[in-house]
């Protein structure tokens, strides 16, 4: 594969990724976290990084929204739950696998 078709490639998985946790919004932050070591937030931080990385002025509010399809405020009132114990619990346990958000692949 050349190496415009691997970036064109990649650059739609990513799409398709993201159009899918839009739409999959009763899956819980927590939960991906729990089960995937990353969700929603963690991506919104690797875009962010890299699209500030290639110059782009992209905060962490606005990634987020590329990233939920609407303000995180907005998602967050109409979808997010209170967390479990349970899922507290799991997420502690689960701490050393989480994604390294700290910037950039």
């Amino acid at each position: 594969m050349d190496e415009q078709t691997r970036i064109e490639a990649e650059a739609a998985a990513f799409r398709g990724l993201v159009k899918h946790l839009q739409q999959r919004t009763d899956v819980a932050n927590i939960d991906l976290m729990n089960l995937a070591g990353f969700c929603r937030n963690c991506l919104a931080k690797w875009y962010m990084a890299e699209a500030n990385e290639r110059g782009a002025d992209l905060d962490y509010d606005q990634a987020r929204e590329v990233i939920y399809g609407m303000p995180y405020a907005d998602w967050k009132a109409r979808y997010q739950a209170q967390a479990t114990e349970e899922q507290v619990r799991r997420f502690e346990a689960t701490k050393e696998w989480h994604a390294d958000t700290s910037g950039g692949n």
